[in-house]
């Protein structure tokens, strides 16, 4: 019964994503609802070749200048330490990390901090945005005359550091990547043809930074209105607020939100909710 029902959910739907990490996993739970994937990835993480941020941040927990860190993410976290490592041993940096004030932006840090024999002093709970970092700080622990370091991810994120400074931080962003278009364009530009022509049923958005990077594609093709067309004649999620602040930017249409920013409940809700979402919107 329940993989007749999977079956049924997307009913043979092709189901476009720009996944790049967990493609895999992602076009397995697709197959899974029923759907047939159609997975590229948007993005290509690349190491900065320039740690003089990581360098620096060392420098400060070392003369015990950070208050406060919030890791964005469990990788970011992983990296940071692993780059700290190349200059100072683990005893020390473990008791300089303890000495601060830990934020972890979801579980995927508080995991990554687990490995590394710490734990988060504050965890920010879904959907992990930046307001709920704020408002996770504002209740428990304001910033005011606090010297906080932020791990930033992919993209630096100024909403984020505007409204620290403007509770009275000093605010030291750490970089550990960032996020650029794939070498290759043709798989992209495969997908994002397959939208425009109607063949594509769902979209599914995973990651915000996915977005400018289908508009920077899309404008260097001249691209834009046929796009935003399609979108109009599709169901298009999101994976939750983070992502859906940057579709709303660039005049996405947002048809869905699963009730946790997850990549299974996504696909799952999606899949579950698909055929009302298209009555409604045609």
């Amino acid at each position: 019964m329940v993989r007749s029902k999977y079956r049924m959910a997307f009913n043979g739907m092709t189901i476009a994503a720009f996944e790049t990490r967990m493609a895999t996993e992602f076009a397995r739970l697709i197959e899974r609802h029923g759907g047939r994937p159609l997975i590229t990835a948007a993005l290509r993480e690349i190491s900065l070749e320039d740690n003089s941020a990581t360098q620096e941040f060392g420098v400060r927990l070392m003369n015990g200048r950070v208050d406060l860190l919030i890791l964005m993410t469990g990788v970011g976290a992983t990296t940071l330490f692993d780059l700290l490592k190349t200059s100072y041993s683990w005893p020390v940096l473990l008791t300089a990390l303890q000495r601060c004030t830990i934020v972890a932006r979801g579980p995927k840090p508080v995991a990554a901090l687990k490995a590394a024999g710490l734990q988060a002093m504050l965890t920010v709970p879904e959907p992990n945005t930046w307001h709920d970092i704020m408002r996770t700080l504002d209740e428990h622990h304001p910033v005011k005359g606090l010297r906080v370091a932020v791990q930033e991810y992919g993209v630096s994120n100024p909403d984020l550091v505007n409204a620290l400074e403007q509770r009275g931080a000093e605010v030291f962003p750490v970089p550990i990547y960032k996020w650029a278009l794939p070498e290759d364009l043709g798989p992209m530009r495969h997908v994002l043809d397959e939208i425009m022509a109607g063949l594509v049923q769902v979209i599914l958005i995973t990651n915000a930074s996915q977005v400018d990077h289908v508009m920077q594609v899309l404008e260097r093709d001249g691209k834009v209105q046929p796009f935003q067309a399609a979108l109009k004649k599709m169901v298009v999620a999101s994976i939750g607020p983070t992502a859906s602040e940057r579709m709303c930017h660039h005049h996405w249409p947002i048809d869905f939100e699963p009730s946790h920013s997850k990549m299974g409940i996504l696909i799952k809700e999606v899949s579950e909710q698909v055929s009302k979402v298209f009555h409604q919107k045609r």
